[in-house]
């Protein structure tokens, strides 16, 4: 089988990688969906038919992720960093959706959307890596106020404009690294035509951690650590969570340019980075006063929870990206 999946052009091996995970996630599926049936048919107290509702939510997100990336790898690099560029857009629109704004910030508000993000995701796709990294968080930075005090508005100032440098950081900054990642060459290793593999394994170590946190917390009913953030956070099964993405990451070593001490590096900075970050973005859903980013919650976007979605990627592929650059000497 080794020798098979060896003998394969890199398109065929990412492409046989796709159909794999596609194949496991509708098995994973119809199980659901046999759980729910069951459940209803049973009429059960309830916690069999929370669990499938839990089980039909991560399986939306991991189908959702899947195809995103299944289609940037198809459609090619272009086109992979315009579908990230539109995704980057609903997710801001989404986080700036839930706080209010003030005439004042017009001009800010129009710079993050049609200057900063179409050039931040540009600098990408021409494979500007050096200026792409300091961009938003040098010049963007500085600007976003200047164009706010053209406003003449001082009413709430530096609140109005760090939520906006805020949302611009997660959402187009750590969006924008994903695309990137594609682009990344490796002139020590052979490995031309594979960086999807590198996304997939940030991806999936991630939400490995994220979903063995969540499950055992719920199996062993244990009491949250940060209450007043996240029912479901608990220190003990955080780190299960990361061990478990950490094993999984040494175990995929091989789509990698890794070795398994480094693989097993990234994917524990993959797992931190990405799972803490999910936590931020409830706390900051907890200060808006909402369960979540999409039409659940009391402001609705017109995107449907993207953010929720997206969020720990946002945070984990700018440290998974430049940990990988710095450590191969990865280049445009």
């Amino acid at each position: 089988m080794n020798q098979f999946l060896r003998n394969l052009t890199a398109s065929q091996q990412v492409g046989a990688l796709f159909i794999t995970v596609f194949g496991l996630l509708a098995l994973a599926t119809v199980a659901v969906v046999l759980l729910t049936v069951h459940s209803q048919e049973t009429q059960d107290d309830g916690t069999r038919a929370e669990q499938a509702r839990d089980w039909r939510q991560l399986l939306g997100t991991s189908w959702f992720m899947v195809v995103i990336f299944w289609l940037a790898w198809a459609t090619g690099e272009a086109m992979a960093t315009l579908l990230f560029a539109l995704i980057a857009f609903f997710a801001l629109r989404e986080f700036i959706t839930l706080s209010p704004t003030r005439r004042g910030d017009h001009r800010s508000l129009v710079l993050a959307f049609f200057v900063v993000l179409p050039i931040q995701f540009l600098l990408v796709v021409t494979r500007h890596f050096d200026l792409f990294t300091v961009f938003i968080p040098v010049y963007v930075f500085l600007a976003i106020p200047v164009a706010s005090v053209l406003g003449g508005d001082p009413q709430r100032f530096l609140e109005r404009n760090s939520k906006l440098q805020w949302g611009i950081m997660v959402c187009v900054y750590g969006m924008s690294h994903v695309p990137a990642l594609l682009l990344l060459q490796f002139p020590r290793f052979n490995y031309e035509g594979k960086q999807a593999f590198l996304v997939f394994f940030m991806v999936i170590v991630v939400q490995t951690c994220m979903l063995v946190q969540h499950v055992v917390t719920q199996r062993l009913k244990l009491p949250p650590s940060l209450p007043g953030i996240s029912s479901s956070f608990n220190w003990r099964t955080w780190g299960w969570g990361v061990m478990a993405g950490s094993v999984l990451g040494v175990l995929l070593t091989f789509i990698t340019p890794f070795k398994p001490p480094q693989a097993l590096a990234a994917a524990l900075i993959a797992c931190i980075a990405g799972s803490l970050g999910h936590l931020v973005m409830k706390a900051l859903k907890r200060d808006r006063g909402v369960t979540t980013w999409g039409h659940r919650g009391r402001s609705t976007t017109g995107a449907n929870g993207l953010l929720d979605r997206v969020d720990a990627l946002c945070f984990a592929a700018p440290i998974f990206f430049h940990s990988v650059r710095w450590t191969f000497g990865a280049s445009a």
